[in-house]
């Protein structure tokens, strides 16, 4: 499943900034719930990382480094926070490292694909 940047509307994964008093994959649960409506298992141990180039609301760029957590998906809710932001395409694995434009995030979609078969 991938989202649309608010930016530029590139295919993306969820990602956000970390939350105080919780932990990374917590953060990663709820910024897939508030992005794309989706719930589910998520992983406790990060699959990945990519360095991203993070859009500022007050303008200029950060670099952060992104850590990948995998989510297994049981449920969407038919509204969220940002539905009217992003669009949501479900895709299957091997079409989504190619829609992706960060090389690196599709090598993790890839090897995702490979350890699920």
């Amino acid at each position: 499943m991938l989202v649309t940047s608010r930016g530029r509307g590139r295919w993306i994964i969820p990602k956000g900034w970390p939350m105080k008093r919780k932990a990374p994959y917590a953060a990663a649960a709820r910024e897939a719930l508030e992005e794309a409506g989706v719930v589910g298992q998520i992983g406790k141990d990060p699959i990945g990382s990519f360095s991203h180039k993070k859009l500022l609301k007050q303008g200029g760029h950060a670099v952060v480094e992104v850590k990948v957590f995998a989510l297994k998906v049981t449920g969407q809710r038919k509204t969220w926070p940002e539905k009217g932001e992003r669009q949501v395409q479900w895709l299957s694995p091997s079409d989504a490292a190619k829609t992706v434009g960060e090389p690196v995030l599709a090598n993790i979609i890839r090897n995702l694909q490979k350890k699920k078969s």
